[in-house]
């Protein structure tokens, strides 16, 4: 995952359009990224017929219908996967979707896919995650909502199903839409990766693109953001998401601070060098001086440019003895003295 693995969380923004779902995979394509996400579930398998619907989803869709109802409108079903898929390919992006439920991680299984990616809201599903991990793919893990433990526990039976741990990343999270700034925490990714030591990422719900590119210079190897195509489309997910112009701006502004980040060793860049002698100074004479003469430090100015004898130097440059006679304004050189 070098450089930075960037995914375009299309999630159910689609609103249940293949039409629409194909035009988001352009988009994606188009702002980027290395990969565009959907998820993958069946109403009936995810949610049961009494759930409720989180307050944000509550806000954005009916408040008179389920969950369920509200899930089973934005389903795709395996043809719809399929064409996704090599739309997808052909726009030379990667495809991944998230699944919900044990029929879903069979489906996108059987689809081929190399990389699953497990949402926050099962990470304490044991069967779920002893099912993705028997699968030995590689695993994207968000860890909103959770704790260091439960996190621990997630990881070590991903890690008994055969799952490989250099196969794993684990993004961290806040499940809420939009989250809160102070409530993103971004340090704790460097609690995840100290103490699994694992690839460790991002997924962001927070409003415009502060955030992931943050998460980026505090070293995320991933990070997953939500995309929609027009943000006041009708559905839960489209006001915390980024519309396509947004989205090529954070993949660009993402880019950029990976060039930033450069191999932490210090010392002057390639372009820096020639600007050396243009700003730094070197030893000048103050006053016009005469063969013979002592210098002191009130002989000597520091000025630009700095291609003459360093200021570092001043110490073993005074108290010389001029050999010759020298003027105002002029660089000092060795060659002045005895």
């Amino acid at each position: 995952m070098e450089p930075v693995f960037i995914i375009a969380e299309a999630g159910v923004n689609h609103n249940g359009s293949l039409k629409i779902a194909l035009r988001m995979v352009e988009v994606a394509a188009k702002a980027g990224v290395n990969a565009i996400k959907f998820q993958t579930f069946i109403a009936e398998k995810l949610v049961s017929t009494f759930a409720q619907k989180a307050s944000y989803q509550k806000e954005l869709t009916d408040r008179n219908e389920t969950q369920q109802d509200m899930l089973r409108k934005l389903e795709l079903n395996r043809d719809d996967h399929i064409k996704l898929m090599e739309h997808a390919e052909r726009n030379k992006i990667q495809f991944l979707s998230t699944p919900f439920d044990m029929e879903s991680i069979e489906l996108l299984s059987g689809l081929g896919l190399q990389m699953f990616k497990i949402p926050s809201g099962e990470i304490t599903n044991l069967p779920y995650l002893r099912k993705i991990g028997s699968l030995k793919k590689k695993i994207i893990l968000s860890t909103g909502m959770s704790t260091l433990e439960e996190t621990e526990k997630a990881i070590n039976i991903l890690l008994s199903g055969g799952t490989r741990k250099e196969d794993i990343v684990i993004l961290h999270a806040t499940t809420e839409y939009p989250a809160p700034f102070e409530e993103v925490n971004l340090k704790a990714m460097s609690t995840i990766k100290e103490k699994f030591g694992i690839k460790t990422g991002y997924s962001d719900h927070t409003s415009g693109i502060t955030i992931p590119v943050a998460a980026v210079a505090l070293g995320a190897c991933a990070v997953e953001k939500h995309f929609t195509l027009d943000r006041n489309m009708k559905g839960p997910d489209h006001k915390a998401s980024l519309e396509p112009s947004e989205l090529e701006e954070m993949v660009i502004a993402i880019r950029n601070t990976e060039k930033a980040l450069g191999d932490g060793i210090k010392k002057p860049t390639c372009s820096e060098i020639p600007n050396i002698q243009v700003v730094r100074k070197s030893i000048h004479y103050a006053k016009d001086l005469p063969k013979g003469h002592i210098l002191s430090e009130e002989d000597i100015v520091m000025k630009r440019p700095g291609d003459g004898i360093s200021p570092m130097e001043i110490d073993n440059f005074i108290s010389g003895i001029l050999i010759k006679d020298v003027f105002i304004d002029t660089k000092a050189s060795w060659e002045d003295i005895q």
